[in-house]
């Protein structure tokens, strides 16, 4: 402990505090083994899992807040947004951070999506920095043997990366957001980059946990992660001076200086060259990227404006159908989180989850029907289909002319949810896919697997999947950044989660807290968790609603107890002050001042 004392210096004493309590919480958790719990285990394509729950109490305060999956990287985002930084200025700065940090989750190697509020414009806007697929690739990228591969044969190596896209929309929305000189941003990700971080139980425990088997197999993440062939621990010092030349890179020279150059070069090497599954991806596909600028969507829901992301994330539509397909079920007059209005949340999921995966994917190359999907014609007909004593079983989509797209979304994701001290707002949600990604290390960071987000198969029942591998093309994601405005259109709040497909349960079911149940952040987020992705519903182990499965199979749903990975973050304002709240069942933590 005298050691682990040591490394904290130069910390101050909240994430002194913190630091020592998770290493406190892993050494107490190694011993109680013998506690038991009812649940499943975990399915295979939830891979980043569950790691225990830390009561986070509700933060109040009056001028600036950051909330984020890790107390260094919020650390780094209150840094600058004191030195007079924007919001965007410290979306930066906590992202550099997380690559380091929670290197299992998001980074520079994989991409985003990106809420903006401008409260002197009073315009939201939204920066799609998703990965894209080689302009080599073709829809039969995932066969062998004229035959689409299983999902855990693609997951791993070159074939699975897409160009990253997080570092040209945080360079796209600096330029117009953005107080601070860029390269400042960068300051404190390369300093703990170089002088160490303190691992957190949640990062060791994944590894111990081995979800991903290419971090043993390929050799710099082995290397990185398994030193000597024993994984890193909780309270160990580490360095990594790799990403801190990446980084001075990027600080020096901006987006060039990952997508051109010798980084770029290096990332074009490891995916073509990796030992398994080399894959396509080319200087020509870095150097071209493109961030876009994307028009968010909003619906109102009862006297709130709730606004999210179009696609290609499926996330906005389904959280915002979902929404408004309850609406009239009046939701505020039941109980918070009562087992009746969860069943009719389980219906409305199904049906959205129907649509959402029939009809969404990248609109550059296909024709989404988003204003269909949302239109208040369109989900009066859907409504009709929920029944409050019964579980409709398997919901098929609606009808419109658009083409099936399977895809497995994984939950190696985090949020970022930021409020300046004039009033500006960011809500982000980035990814690098599954748990460590490709787990292709290049520059002391990891690439993401987001082309694994594509529907392997090109077809379904002989018509082109929506979904479908192209060249230059964007895999749908469930990622659902969420911004919320009140009757006058004033900024109310900002959240948003990792989780693979069930963000979009984690997101819907926060905002029925806040607004029918009128919990505050934290209590909304704390909510014990159901999902329901069209097909079985899943109530979260060793929480009352556990307990009460047999109310949701006496309905005629397919119950699974199991633990449900959340990570929201969100900011609230309440009283004219910002509350902010951090999930209990990851590391991250809320911070203002």
């Amino acid at each position: 402990m005298i050691v682990f004392t040591c490394v904290c210096n130069g910390f101050n004493s909240r994430l002194k505090l913190y630091l020592v309590s998770c290493f406190l919480t892993f050494l107490l958790s190694a011993c109680s083994f013998n506690k038991t719990v009812e649940i499943t285990k975990l399915e295979a394509r939830d891979p980043e899992a569950a790691t225990g729950i830390k009561h986070k109490d509700l933060l109040i305060t009056d001028n600036a807040m950051v909330a984020a999956a890790n107390p260094y990287a919020v650390e780094a985002g209150l840094i600058i947004l004191k030195l007079g930084g924007s919001a965007f200025d410290a979306a930066i700065a906590v992202q550099m951070v997380l690559t380091l940090v929670e290197p299992q989750s998001s980074g520079i190697g994989g991409g985003a999506f990106i809420l903006h509020w401008d409260e002197e414009t009073r315009k939201l806007t939204g920066l799609d920095g998703r990965e894209t697929a080689p302009q080599s690739a073709t829809s039969e990228l995932f066969f062998e043997n004229g035959q689409p591969v299983s999902w855990h044969k693609a997951v791993v190596g070159g074939r699975s990366v897409g160009v990253p896209g997080v570092i040209a929309a945080l360079e796209l929305g600096h330029k117009k957001y953005g107080r601070l000189p860029w390269k400042i941003l960068f300051k404190s990700a390369i300093e703990l980059a170089e002088q160490g971080f303190v691992v957190s139980p949640r990062l060791a425990s994944l590894l111990d946990k081995k979800l991903n088997p290419g971090v043993e197999l390929l050799a710099a993440s082995r290397d990185y992660f398994y030193p000597s062939g024993q994984a890193i621990q909780a309270g160990q010092l580490k360095v990594n001076p790799e990403l801190a030349t990446s980084l001075k890179q990027v600080a020096q020279h901006g987006a060039k200086g990952f997508y051109q150059g010798e980084l770029a070069a290096d990332i074009v090497d490891a995916v073509r060259n990796t030992s398994v599954a080399p894959g396509l991806l080319s200087l020509n596909d870095l150097a071209s990227y493109q961030a876009k600028w994307r028009e968010p969507i909003c619906q109102p829901y009862h006297s709130y404006k709730v606004c999210g992301f179009a696609p290609p994330t499926s996330g906005g539509t389904t959280v915002l159908a979902t929404l408004k397909l309850l609406e009239p079920f009046k939701l505020n007059e039941y109980p918070a989180n009562s087992v009746e209005a969860l069943h009719l949340l389980t219906q409305a999921w199904r049906l959205s989850f129907a649509d959402r995966n029939h009809y969404l994917g990248d609109p550059d190359f296909i024709d989404v029907p988003v204003e269909q999907l949302v239109s208040s014609e369109y989900l009066r007909t859907r409504r009709q289909l929920i029944d409050n004593t019964r579980d409709m079983g398997l919901a098929q989509a609606g009808l419109f002319d658009a083409s099936a797209g399977l895809s497995h979304q994984q939950p190696s994701t985090t949020h970022i949810s930021i409020v300046d001290q004039w009033g500006n707002a960011v809500s982000m949600t980035s990814s690098i896919e599954m748990a460590f990604g490709s787990a292709v290390m290049v520059g002391g960071f990891l690439l993401n697997n987001q082309l694994t987000d594509f529907a392997f198969s090109p077809e379904k029942s002989g018509e082109l999947i929506a979904n479908r591998v192209e060249a230059n093309k964007r895999p749908r994601s469930s990622m659902a950044p969420t911004i919320v405005f009140d009757q006058d259109d004033n900024f109310k709040g900002a959240l948003g989660s990792p989780g693979g497909a069930r963000i979009i349960n984690y997101v819907s079911q926060t905002l029925i807290g806040l607004i029918d149940w009128q919990l505050d952040i934290q209590s909304a987020i704390d909510l014990p968790k159901i999902t329901n992705l069209n097909g079985s519903t899943a109530v979260e182990a060793g929480t009352n609603l556990a307990d009460q499965a047999d109310y949701f199979s006496s309905l005629g749903h397919e119950v699974v107890v199991r633990d449900l990975n959340s990570g929201l973050h969100g900011i609230w304002v309440e009283g004219g002050k910002l509350t902010g709240g951090a999930d209990p069942r990851r590391e991250g933590v809320a911070m203002g001042y």
